[in-house]
């Protein structure tokens, strides 16, 4: 049976005269044929031989997304070559830190600056080439020769990458996947994007914006690659709006970050609007909430007929002409987002897994209704279960080898045959997954309760439309506070915490916050570099502001609501 990377050269030998990948410059597209892409992947294996590479070696590749990434990996892989794909905005000392735990033989950068800062940091770092350089005189658009062309035979247990954890708290960990992993994973991925495709004679348009070294997103683009598919690269964050107009695809794969983004800037606008469109906007939203709860009777359904015919179609244009469904990861998708995505009929298909299961462990099925705050069932092959503390444990296929370098931490994770996810949740009765918190996140209050900060903040955020990030603190203490970042005031906040407190039982409930006005980054340290919360680092950059929300003053300082259901 072909591996995940025999099936992906065969894919693009069939797709040789199409357009497979294909970037957006401005308003222009740069694009390469399969046997385009092939071409400068067999140019790159050459030129990799050259400069002493062999399989089992180790490389680095810290690039931006763009057609010579793709190659360059693809190149990589089929010469055995390990890739330690490496995230281009992310610090010069943390990039040095996991360089020195896998000793690359080579670092390949996008930016020959990148190089230099890496030199800079470490005396006995690899050599460095720039992508540029390996691409120097290569022929563009000369033949696939049919010498070589094939990827060097592997075993299942071979190793294809390492890719380090965004590292949350502690130091980052190299996640080893084999092809065993990979070509399972492809094989599920590609069953569920050819159920959203069903009855579709094109081949799929997708537009992908988010970095290739994420192992969610590395997984999506070589699913891509194996179907008969068209994918655009983003080349502008900043532009994403028009990008996705010019892409107008079937499908992407996104983050909650921005379709959270898209959910405040639709409510922020219509805010802005006249009030007559406000109100038929206010109107069809409540008549299509009415039908999900009760049934919408005439009037609503008059009312959501009109919001959809004049606003909602107006929304969902913005994706362009083709779009079938957005899929989403890295951390559950607020309900109230998701929820708005079903009134636009924009069907959010919800993924939910970890580098160490080779990116994913649960697909929502794109011929099922989707379940609000559920992450979808475990897929197919693999079985989901949870153990103690209601941690989520997996095994199957998909489940990585182990942590490279690290036979403690994988020991520790990778038990009986089942690994340890850290993360909490369960299923329901349609074996839907909701996941509910991260373990190491408790919080243990000094009563002796155990709290997962990640629902609190979640629900804050859903009623402070402004704030950017929301953080609940109070380990070992009496009581929880909130740290809330962006542009809120304190009546808001208060609001907020009052409406949320009367809700739940006195030790969760917040009994204080402090505004921020700094924002949370993965430059500043305070976000890993897909975006999640690091909380080590968000309590010691602001401990002096935690503390003042423990003072004795603020011990005190307890709003009705809190003191009344303190007293249950």
């Amino acid at each position: 049976m072909p591996n995940f990377l025999e099936n992906v050269f065969a894919q693009l030998k069939r797709a040789e005269s199409r357009v497979v990948l294909r970037e957006i410059h401005g308003e222009e597209f740069v694009s390469v044929t399969g046997g385009e892409l092939l071409n400068r992947v067999q140019h790159v294996r050459a030129r990799l031989r050259s400069v002493g590479l062999r399989p089992g070696d180790r490389c680095a590749l810290l690039a931006a997304n763009s057609i010579r990434w793709a190659a360059v990996d693809l190149a990589l892989m089929a010469e055995g070559v390990i890739v330690v794909p490496l995230y281009a905005r992310q610090a010069a000392s943390e990039l040095v830190a996991m360089m020195k735990d896998c000793q690359p033989r080579l670092l390949l950068t996008g930016d020959a600056r990148l190089g230099g800062a890496i030199a800079e940091s470490w005396k006995d770092s690899p050599t460095s080439l720039t992508i540029e350089d390996v691409f120097a005189n290569a022929p563009e658009d000369a033949a696939i020769s049919a010498v070589g062309a094939a990827p060097i035979p592997r075993d299942d247990a071979d190793l294809v990458t390492i890719i380090y954890t965004s590292g949350t708290s502690g130091e980052p960990k190299g996640v080893c996947l084999n092809v065993c992993n990979v070509t399972f994973m492809l094989s599920r991925t590609g069953e569920r994007l050819g159920q959203l495709m069903s009855g579709s004679t094109e081949p799929d348009r997708i537009f992908h914006y988010l970095p290739l070294n994420f192992c969610a997103s590395w997984i999506a683009l070589l699913s891509f690659l194996s179907r008969d598919s068209t994918v655009t690269l983003s080349t502008d964050l900043n532009k994403l709006v028009d990008e996705i107009r010019m892409a107008s695809p079937h499908y992407f794969l996104n983050v909650p970050t921005l379709l959270e983004r898209v959910k405040r800037g639709v409510e922020g606008a219509f805010a802005k609007r006249a009030a007559p469109v406000r109100w038929l906007f206010a109107r069809a939203t409540f008549a299509w909430q009415q039908k999900q709860t009760r049934g919408a009777g005439f009037s609503d359904t008059l009312w959501l007929s009109l919001g959809r015919r004049f606003i909602f179609s107006k929304i969902k244009e913005r994706f362009g002409t083709h779009l079938r469904a957005l899929i989403c990861g890295s951390a559950p998708l607020t309900p109230e987002t998701q929820q708005l995505f079903d009134m636009l009929e924009i069907p959010v298909l919800q993924v939910y897994g970890l580098t160490e299961t080779t990116g994913i462990c649960t697909m929502d099925d794109p011929r099922a209704p989707v379940a609000a705050g559920f992450v979808g069932p475990a897929i197919p092959g693999m079985g989901m279960q949870v153990g103690e503390n209601d941690e989520i444990l997996v095994r199957g296929p998909n489940v990585f080898p182990g942590y490279w370098n690290r036979p403690e931490e994988t020991a520790r994770v990778l038990q009986d045959g089942w690994f340890h996810t850290g993360d909490q949740g369960a299923p329901n009765e349609r074996g839907n997954w909701r996941i509910s918190g991260r373990l190491k996140n408790l919080i243990i209050l000094n009563s002796g309760h155990n709290i997962a900060p990640e629902p609190i903040e979640e629900k804050i955020a859903a009623r402070l439309s402004q704030a950017q990030h929301v953080v609940i603190v109070g380990n070992r203490r009496g009581y929880l506070c909130a740290l809330v970042s962006g542009p809120v005031d304190r009546p808001a906040v208060q609001a907020a915490l009052d409406a949320l407190n009367a809700e739940l039982p006195h030790y969760r409930q917040i009994r204080n916050f402090a505004i921020v006005m700094e924002s949370f980054t993965s430059e500043n340290g305070l976000l890993t570099a897909n975006g999640k919360l690091r909380r080590d680092a968000i309590n010691a950059r602001f401990q002096n502001e935690i503390a003042a929300t423990y003072g004795s003053a603020a011990e005190n300082a307890m709003t009705p609501a809190v003191s009344a259901a303190g007293q249950r």
